[in-house]
């Protein structure tokens, strides 16, 4: 297949661009700081209520989000087998985008006072962005010949980093400068105001992929039994997983993704929370550092990228991965603030570039297929699975413990087995490798 043009291919990446934004913002800085700061204090005093039961505050956080992940990898078959038979990914793209974009507006009225409607809403925003994903990534192996799928992927990946540095520094400039601007009466009330600028921007620039991408296509067979269809996506998940068992290094590498992507997503989601919670720093800093972070990842995504071209994605993965182990034990050791920005930027080296790299190297290593849908489905559901135990995890090591710090220990656990998987993916690919030649021979 041939590329794309450029105007579909531009289209695409601009949707990293605007759901970027929550991802950076609501997720990763104002959301968990304005969160941590909020529960922290009078009335809450670190612990909260919340459907009758009381919790650590940023244990909730974690649950609550792994909760929504889980209803989101129970979905997201049903949702692909719709998508695919009707031929109409497009349509619930938009809808899981304004779902979610919706949510994050909505975001303004968390005082206090509505704290469960917040924590609705927090996972409402979380579900609709990455129910709308899977339908993004299944785009690019449509609209991007293999040998450009790592290029492509981080130029989506870059779009998102800038527009999310946008939207982030606008938001900073609001809480730096609240006393200033006329119709806001707090830096929370700035926060808040940051939330509802978050939602527009996210469905505002959404309409340029909307408008450039194809609607999708149908698979051409008729189901008249709409169970048999919504059971569709599970029957459609087995022979997924039936091939990849057929598919020796496909298979390795994605059981090696389930494992690392457990920690990259855990620490994402978490970092702004333990620095607001364990290293007591200032929301203006983090704010900062995570402005930081995203600016790193950038260049890490396109560096990342290019040394898989030279060495080859599952060589380059395998480094990311063991730096990460090493970022890990240095989160466990850290002291100062100054400790948490290098790490900081140890992280945006890496966060870019592994995300980028991963979802390349899937679509590179899948077979040729027009049910993308369904395979990017299993990929998203094995993601979606893994920040579930993830962020559980994590959660409850800090609840047992009550030190976020052994938390951050436990996840060189699943880097470690992700890792290990990699090299056994890398050794069956060289294999495999060397047969082929031995037969052209």
């Amino acid at each position: 297949m041939q590329t794309a043009s450029k105007r579909v291919i531009n289209g695409w990446a601009m949707y990293d661009w605007s759901n970027s934004v929550y991802n950076l913002v609501i997720t990763t800085t104002f959301f968990p700081v304005y969160y941590t700061e909020m529960t922290s204090a009078a009335p809450f005093n670190g612990y909260v209520t919340f459907l009758g039961r009381t919790f650590v505050n940023t244990a909730l956080y974690s649950y609550a989000l792994a909760f929504t992940y889980l209803v989101v990898a129970f979905l997201l078959p049903i949702l692909s087998s719709v998508a695919d038979y009707r031929g109409n990914k497009k349509r619930f793209m938009q809808f899981f985008c304004t779902l979610g974009a919706l949510s994050c507006s909505g975001l303004y009225f968390f005082t206090p006072e509505y704290f469960s409607l917040g924590v609705i809403l927090m996972m409402l925003a979380a579900f609709g962005f990455y129910c709308s994903l899977v339908f993004y990534n299944s785009y690019l192996p449509e609209i991007a010949a293999e040998k450009d799928r790592d290029r492509i992927s981080a130029k989506g990946f870059t779009f998102g980093y800038i527009g999310s540095v946008i939207m982030q520094m606008i938001g900073f400039l609001l809480v730096v400068f609240w006393e200033e601007i006329p119709f806001l009466n707090s830096a929370g009330h700035a926060v808040r105001a940051t939330f509802l600028l978050v939602g527009i921007w996210w469905v505002g620039f959404a309409q340029i992929p909307f408008a450039r991408l194809p609607v999708g296509n149908a698979i051409q067979t008729k189901i008249k039994d709409n169970r048999a269809l919504l059971r569709g996506g599970f029957i459609e998940l087995k022979k997924v997983f039936r091939q990849l068992l057929r598919m020796p290094v496909l298979k390795r590498f994605l059981f090696a993704f389930f494992f690392y992507n457990m920690g990259v997503q855990t620490v994402m989601l978490a970092s702004a929370n333990f620095g607001a919670k364990v290293l007591n720093l200032p929301s203006e800093n983090l704010i900062i550092t995570i402005v930081l972070i995203q600016l790193v990842a950038i260049a890490g995504a396109f560096l990342m990228a290019k040394l898989s071209s030279i060495y080859g994605n599952l060589k380059v993965l395998i480094g990311i991965v063991a730096f990460w182990i090493l970022i890990c034990i240095a989160g466990y050791l850290m002291q100062t603030e100054y400790h948490f920005y290098a790490l900081a930027i140890a992280v945006g080296l890496v966060m870019g570039g592994i995300q980028a790299l991963s979802r390349s190297t899937y679509s590179k290593l899948m077979p040729v297929t027009e049910d993308t849908t369904s395979f990017f489905s299993f990929y998203d559901v094995t993601e979606k699975i893994a920040i579930v135990i993830g962020l559980s995890s994590f959660g409850l090591i800090e609840e047992i413990t009550n030190d976020m710090r052994n938390s951050v220990l436990s996840l060189i656990i699943f880097f470690s087995t992700g890792l290990i998987l990699l090299l056994s993916a890398l050794k069956r690919q060289n294999k495999i490798k060397s047969e082929n030649e031995t037969v052209l021979r």
